[in-house]
């Protein structure tokens, strides 16, 4: 009987293109998928370790899945939380059998799992996607040297990939994909390592946008949205902006390591509004980082207010060991923070909820990613709201509703309707 695997994966979606690597690589050995954790004999953990929260949730998750795992069946951590604290994880972790970085494995003293090898997944074929729609990562790693990310200390400088390879990737996902979403720690900055001038996020997203029929962009910084790649967004019918902001005061970025401040950030999605007026933003901000004052704070409040970005995401700073921010003065204490966090999320999600109700009434395109829930061009998989679409809709169909209801972030829709509105 074929050995059976169970693969649990933690963190963003570049988390989740490498563990369906890793399960093409499985399932090419002759491993088959275990219904549930408990019929595996082999369980493979995938863990993130961008933040302190992030790190504590890949640890409770190997030891609840080490708990539930039949007895003999190997437990095996890999990902980020494996690349950067390989050693550490010996110690605290016994019942661990292996860590397996995806570049270099980290022994145990124990055998590590011949099931799952030291590889490097950025160019393995992957499984055609099961659903409509699917992630594709571009480029590993990260050139930057922002003030509170340790991502280029265990994922390295970026390494691009060949447009050939993503597009050959793309293909191989199969006749069913609809939407592809491309992903990168530095998704603008691709092809910026194969040589001067080779930046070729335009034609990337050219190319692919030939081939299914959405493109979605995750993760863009907002010094490289130049005009090209705004009208490439635009031209692919999916005009959905994920702008790595992280916050809007000036002093604050400097400290940050970033570029920009509110009235940059603002002045260009006002740009990119009278091109595309029906345009979706997203952001992220980081709340409590080292110096934020209270200035700062009413300064991305106002921001919030004057943006009215689609979708924001708020996260209180942390300490990152060999960051420049982990040394800095003027940490904020952590009920300030709290606060602080409140404070932001209320404000969005009271704008997030206006600009869904904005949308009842209105005819919408929805690509069907499930029986029952589908997605305009509005929200990304997984990370967003959906829109409740009828039952009878096929799933990986692409068909224009109406809008009745707004539910916080989600939409109900019905029936069929006129064209959709841009």
């Amino acid at each position: 009987m074929a050995r059976r695997f169970w693969v649990e994966t933690l963190g963003c979606p570049k988390n989740q293109v490498d563990s369906e690597k890793l399960t093409g690589v499985l399932v090419a050995d002759g491993l088959v998928p275990a219904p549930t954790v408990a019929d595996a004999d082999l369980v493979v953990v995938n863990t993130c370790a961008f933040v302190e929260e992030a790190r504590a949730e890949s640890i409770e998750t190997v030891l609840a899945l080490g708990d539930a795992r039949r007895p003999g069946a190997e437990l095996v951590v890999t990902g980020c939380l494996a690349e950067r604290y390989g050693t550490e994880l010996d110690e605290a972790l016994p019942e661990v059998d292996a860590v397996v970085g995806f570049g270099v494995p980290v022994h145990l003293g124990r055998r590590t799992s011949p099931q799952v090898p030291s590889l490097d997944l950025l160019n393995l074929p992957r499984p055609a996607s099961v659903s409509p729609w699917a992630y594709v990562k571009v480029a590993e790693g990260c050139d930057r040297a922002c003030g509170f990310c340790a991502i280029p200390s265990f994922r390295g400088p970026q390494r691009s990939r060949s447009v050939d390879a993503i597009l050959a990737e793309v293909e191989a996902l199969g006749d069913r994909l609809r939407e592809v979403v491309l992903v990168a720690q530095d998704l603008a900055a691709f092809g910026r390592d194969q040589g001067v001038g080779r930046r070729r996020i335009v034609p990337l997203v050219q190319a692919v946008a030939e081939r299914v029929t959405r493109v979605r962009l995750l993760y863009l910084y907002p010094s490289d949205l130049t005009d090209a790649l705004v009208d490439a967004v635009c031209a692919t019918g999916v005009p959905y902006f994920d702008l790595s902001l992280q916050h809007v005061s000036r002093p604050l970025l400097r400290a940050m390591r970033r570029w920009g401040d509110g009235e940059r950030f603002l002045a260009r999605i006002d740009d990119i509004r009278r091109r595309q007026p029906g345009a979706a933003f997203r952001s992220n901000f980081i709340v409590g980082y080292p110096g934020e004052t209270e200035d700062d704070h009413d300064r991305l409040l106002g921001f919030l207010d004057e943006a009215q970005l689609d979708w924001c995401g708020f996260f209180a700073w942390s300490p990152e060991e060999g960051t420049a921010a982990a040394s800095l003065p003027g940490r904020i204490d952590p009920s300030l923070v709290a606060e602080r966090l409140a404070e932001c999320t209320e404000r969005q999600d009271r704008i997030t909820a206006r600009r869904r109700d904005d949308l009842v009434g209105c005819a919408v395109e929805v690509l069907v990613d499930r029986r029952g829930v589908g997605r305009s061009y509005r929200e990304a998989p997984e990370i967003d709201g959906l829109v409740r679409v009828p039952g009878e809709l096929a799933v990986g169909e692409l068909a224009t509703v109406t809008v009745d209801a707004a539910v916080g972030p989600d939409l109900v829709a019905t029936g069929a309707a006129g064209p959709a509105i841009g």
